[in-house]
């Protein structure tokens, strides 16, 4: 797919030199009322958008040179239309300069504004420890397409007197607002996973703080902004891990075995952020974390990828019965997967974190694994 699409771009580029020397050949070799000046003007349009200035340019003055030369071809017939439709590649060459102006202004604009949205938020999401709490750690970030807008996904790891304790989610929206509102999360979970004794404790710190974040953003944010999270506490030396899910995709936990279990929500709640159409006190569920076994959060990114036929991605068949050393390869292999099966390109960002909890005498190296199906 990406060599038919660079091959598609080649063309493109090709385009106007073509229209130029095909308009040439036909007006050259046909009677003088017979003219090729639509191709003319054609060719700096379309090179509008893909040349530089300086190629647009190019690109009009060559069909204007054209133009001339063909009077001399055709012996100058009549000075009126000649000059008529010298006068119309001109004019029309001139629209396109002014066309390429303000896109090139446009994409420098928008290139700005993506870069620092992307910087901002590889500032409230910076990439956590390989190891925390004597576990080992691995998160990903994976962009959407290159025309995509920055989205609201995060993720956040924290070793607290507690145990360990984690969270990812997706906030609703893209842009500047939804990494503002990525820092919001982010910061109060940091917060309240020191000082809170419980993980439905932090998980109500998050609902407050979101609260007061949409009271100051503009009206329509403040009705229908929520976040979908997964909350995950680790507690050391019993091999549990207690969960809180309040509208988020159900996290996998991968055993060494190849097995995986699906870790859904004994009670459904609604995402952080939507309090007012229903109160009920959060309960963690806990369920047994053995050793060798990983962890895996992700966000709707990953189980909302298509492929060309519009089927949706399935993490847990397509992980079900891969061994994985470690959370990198799980991570690496499952990044690998979703790019094959969609072509290289998903319509949302997809954020995921991997936990393992190391086997006693498990090795600590890096192999590359491949997802097989």
């Amino acid at each position: 797919m990406r060599q038919r699409a660079e091959g598609e771009g080649r063309l493109v580029r090709a385009l106007p030199v073509l229209l130029v020397g095909v308009g040439f050949a036909f007006d050259a070799s046909t009677p003088p009322d017979l003219t090729a000046a639509a191709l003319f003007a054609g060719a700096p349009v379309i090179a509008a958008p893909f040349y530089s200035a300086r190629g647009t340019a190019a690109v009009g003055l060559c069909s204007v040179a054209a133009v001339v030369a063909l009077w001399f071809i055709h012996d100058l017939p009549n000075l009126g239309e000649g000059a008529s439709e010298l006068f119309t590649v001109l004019t029309v060459g001139a629209l396109a300069l002014f066309i390429n102006r303000i896109l090139r202004r446009s994409g420098e604009r928008l290139a700005s504004a993506r870069v620092i949205a992307e910087t901002a938020q590889r500032a409230v999401l910076p990439t956590p420890a390989s190891r925390i709490g004597g576990l080992h750690v691995a998160a990903r970030y994976e962009a959407a397409q290159a025309d995509a807008f920055i989205g609201g996904d995060l993720f956040a790891v924290q070793d607290t007197p507690y145990g360990v304790r984690l969270i990812v989610g997706d906030v609703r929206g893209k842009g500047l607002q939804a990494v503002e509102a990525v820092a919001v999360v982010i910061g109060a979970f940091r917060e309240a996973a020191e000082q809170e004794s419980s993980l439905e404790a932090v998980t109500q710190r998050l609902e407050r703080a979101l609260a007061r974040e949409g009271t100051r953003r503009d009206r329509l944010d403040a009705v229908e902004g929520f976040t979908t999270a997964l909350l995950a506490e680790i507690p050391r030396g019993d091999g549990t891990v207690r969960l809180v899910n309040r509208g988020h995709p159900e996290p996998f936990l991968l055993h060494p075995d190849g097995s995986l279990d699906v870790l859904k929500p004994s009670e459904p709640a609604l995402p952080l952020g939507m309090a007012d159409l229903g109160v009920w006190p959060d309960r963690s569920d806990v369920r047994a974390f053995p050793p060798g076994s990983t962890l895996l959060l992700y966000t709707d990114g990953l189980s909302e990828a298509r492929d060309g036929t519009g089927v949706f991605y399935q993490p847990a068949i397509r992980l079900r019965g891969a061994i994985f050393p470690g959370p990198d390869e799980v991570l690496d292999a499952l990044v690998d997967d979703v790019r094959r099966y969609t072509g290289g390109g998903t319509s949302d960002d997809m954020a995921l974190l991997a936990v393992s909890r190391p086997a006693e005498g498990q090795p600590d190296r890096r192999r590359t694994v491949t997802i097989v199906k």
